[in-house]
């Protein structure tokens, strides 16, 4: 494949994920859209479950099954390299969209928040999650993240460096700030349905089982490093566990 065809396909998936980024906060934030979390077709309960249950089967096997280095290394047989990453990104971004068009939502509410001031708090937290997913992708290299440095790198003709372990700003208090960020804004909401309460529970599941796969194959890549990261560092809540000065420089 031409590199700058490759290129143009990287810009491509980018552009697809960013859109339905964006309309994944409006969806789980119930902005006025077609769909949202607590808009859209409704049917009875037992069957919006198992659909939902399905979409959310479909979004978390194709993120660990694609995101795992035994499958990169097959995968990356019959793609090129520099269009790896991208792949990942349209394929991930298919099972979202697919989950945001399908989904069914359940009304049944679980809580209510009316206070204003407490209805502010929890919006704030909404926001403040998304800020810090945003943050964390850029912290790590969010070109990197989501494939564009590789096909400019190839484009370019520049190598890509070999990857580091660096624990930078916020990977110093938790070793995954980005999956926190997505559990704030899950969880922060003043109008909590059982759709959402599916949502965020089935999400949440999928993020720690997710950390599980990632942390194997981090201490698989960088050794021992990554296991004093570990013991030092907490996994998703920001409290000390062990000296911050023993971190590790290097990710």
């Amino acid at each position: 494949m031409p590199a700058l065809l490759m290129f143009l396909y990287g810009l491509a998936c980018y552009a697809f994920f960013l859109g339905t980024f964006l309309y994944t906060i409006a969806f789980i934030g119930n902005f006025p859209m077609p769909r949202t979390i607590d808009v859209g077709p409704l049917v009875p309960a037992a069957q919006a479950v198992l659909v939902d249950l399905a979409l959310l089967a479909v979004f978390a096997v194709q993120h660990s099954v694609m995101a795992r280095r035994a499958f990169k290394r097959r995968w990356t047989r019959l793609v090129p390299e520099a269009i790896e990453r991208s792949s990942y990104v349209l394929a991930a971004t298919l099972a979202l969209a697919l989950l945001l068009w399908q989904w069914r939502p359940i009304p049944a509410l679980v809580w209510n928040v009316t206070q204003p001031e407490a209805v502010l708090a929890i919006d704030v937290v909404f926001w403040l999650g998304w800020v810090v997913l945003f943050v964390s992708t850029f912290l790590i290299n969010h070109f990197e993240l989501f494939g564009l440095r590789q096909v400019w790198s190839r484009l370019t003709g520049l190598g890509i460096p070999a990857p580091e372990f660096r624990t930078p700003l916020l990977y110093r208090h938790v070793r995954h700030p980005l999956y926190l960020g997505f559990m704030l804004s899950f969880w922060a909401t003043p109008r909590m349905t059982a759709g959402h309460l599916l949502f965020a529970l089935g999400c949440s599941g999928y993020i720690l089982l997710g950390i599980w796969f990632e942390e194997r194959d981090l201490v698989a890549q960088f050794g021992d490093r990554y296991r004093s990261y570990r013991e030092q560092v907490s996994m998703l809540i920001p409290w000390p566990r062990k000296r911050a000065a023993k971190l590790p420089a290097q990710r």
